[in-house]
């Protein structure tokens, strides 16, 4: 029987069934209380069935009234093993988990070859399985960095190059494991559409941060004494849920890919001003000082890992993230609301030490 087409599916009984990689991941968990509110079946993914109970609870802190309609089964992305089992009967699949860097890689090379060969596994699986579209995960490192510091607009349009400045091995993951998705889309005429957030920032359920939120905490907790004049991206992880469910079933998502990010951002002490203005008490420990642009520049003489901070101080990227209006009929709330409700969800949580 030939697979449906995205746009031809209706919500009737039984109601299509949507795979998610990697259910405990941020972005994910997300989506899967999105899916189960719109009345999707749900299997996700996950490297050990032990993590089963803890997942529920996770999507509860979420909001998820009822994890009823949730399967998990055990696949991994770095074994050829269960991906024909994990897609078999179901007409979409969210590809959203990928290898994510706490800090530098031990291996560049190795965690490029990781997210590539995850992202092959579940994009040859998905025809054999007769899965309608696919909505794969990327990121705006795929088409904004390495270019240093420019006027140009970033649109779906660009890709980033891979040796240019500021790049590194997450964005040349990024960038291999998206190139390698198009291509076997190529191949095959699976449907494909391409979710490209910047900085995910937002409501948490677990000790495991995005990099936006770990810059959050840090301010909370007063891990950064005074702050860096750095521009930060930013899109809240439900809206990114949200475009992933709806470049799933619009009919003209399939072959695009989709820049997301709410207006224009914020710099980290445009960030600290909103968590002071916003949290009262609870943000005691977050600075009032910008540090002095020359001071780190400075300091990055001597440690190399804040060069690339002091390359990028004071740059504001531009960005058209208008293709997922026009498209999709998405939007995205303000970036000072998910800044809050991220360090709101962080201190409920126990993430950030009492004042």
């Amino acid at each position: 029987m030939a697979a449906v087409r995205a746009h031809d599916v209706a919500m009737t009984a039984p109601s299509p069934l949507v795979v998610v990689t990697g259910g405990a991941g941020f972005i994910a968990s997300q989506c899967i209380v999105q899916l189960l509110a719109a009345g999707y079946r749900v299997r996700t993914t996950s490297r050990s069935l032990d993590r089963d109970s803890a997942l529920r609870a996770q999507l509860a802190r979420l909001g998820a009234a009822s994890t009823d309609g949730l399967e998990v089964v055990a696949a991994d992305l770095t074994a050829d093993d269960g991906w024909d089992a994990a897609l078999a009967g179901a007409t979409f699949v969210l590809h959203v988990a990928s290898p994510v860097p706490h800090g530098a890689p031990l291996d560049d090379d190795a965690m490029i070859a990781a997210a590539v060969d995850g992202t092959t596994r579940v994009l040859r699986a998905a025809p054999r399985a007769g899965v309608s579209r696919v909505v794969l995960t990327s990121a705006f490192h795929a088409i904004g960095f390495g270019r240093g510091r420019t006027d140009h607009l970033f649109t779906e349009a660009d890709w980033s190059p891979l040796d240019g400045p500021g790049m590194d091995a997450y964005g040349r993951s990024k960038v291999f494991a998206e190139r390698a998705a198009w291509e076997i889309v190529g191949e095959t005429g699976l449907e494909l559409a391409v979710i490209n957030p910047v900085a995910v920032l937002g409501p948490v359920a677990s000790d495991s941060l995005s990099g936006g939120n770990a810059m959050v905490r840090r301010l909370l907790s007063g891990g950064m004494p005074s702050a860096i004049n750095l521009w930060l991206p930013i899109v809240d992880v439900r809206d990114v849920a949200d475009a992933h469910l709806r470049a799933m079933t619009t009919a003209d998502a399939a072959g695009h890919r989709f820049l997301l990010a709410s207006g224009e951002g914020l710099t980290l002490p445009q960030v600290a001003r909103v968590l002071r203005e916003e949290l009262g008490t609870d943000a005691a420990r977050v600075p009032t000082r910008t540090t002095p642009n020359w001071l780190v520049r400075l300091a990055a003489r001597r440690k190399p890992e804040l060069r690339g901070v002091a390359a990028d101080l004071g740059h504001v990227k531009r960005i058209d993230a208008s293709a997922a209006g026009r498209v999709l009929g998405w939007s995205a709330r303000p970036a000072r609301e998910t800044v809050v409700d991220a360090a709101r969800s962080m201190i409920a949580a126990g993430l950030v030490a009492p004042q």
